[in-house]
């Protein structure tokens, strides 16, 4: 096992600087997953509304195959968007974020950013406003 509080290798933080990107491209996945529960919820509410103008403008057929056939419906068999969101986060995303916390605490003591931190150090004009360090990556 690595000694945890010596600095980490190029290639372990480049290593975990890839690993952080692969979990920052599954949360922002589970971001349009929020997005998608969002905008199927707000579509079947105007739907609904849909169904309420049909009905007054004396449509009450077309609004009863729509009430009857589409408000409601399931997005995937016997799920809804809620439960499409509650599987992802208790499944698929929760295994991967603990994963890259083991890593990263095992490798670069909880740094995720460190890639980042090294970009930074690089990058700015030491002693100039607005390019200060700032704290250090942190788990």
């Amino acid at each position: 096992m690595p000694d945890s509080s010596a600095e980490p290798d190029e290639a372990t933080v480049d290593a975990v600087g890839k690993l952080t990107f692969a979990l920052e491209t599954v949360e922002q996945a589970r971001g349009h997953l929020y997005a998608f529960h969002h905008l199927t919820g707000t579509a079947d509410f105007a739907l609904g509304e849909a169904v309420e103008a049909l009905r007054k403008a004396g449509h009450a057929k077309w609004a009863e195959r729509i009430q009857t056939e589409l408000v409601g419906l399931n997005v995937l068999p016997e799920r809804w968007t809620f439960q499409l969101i509650e599987e992802y986060d208790e499944g698929y995303y929760a295994a991967y974020r603990d994963m890259a916390r083991d890593v990263t605490g095992a490798l670069t003591g909880g740094r995720r950013h460190l890639h980042e931190e090294r970009i930074k150090r690089r990058r700015r004009t030491e002693g100039r406003p607005g390019h200060e360090m700032g704290r250090p990556s942190s788990g």
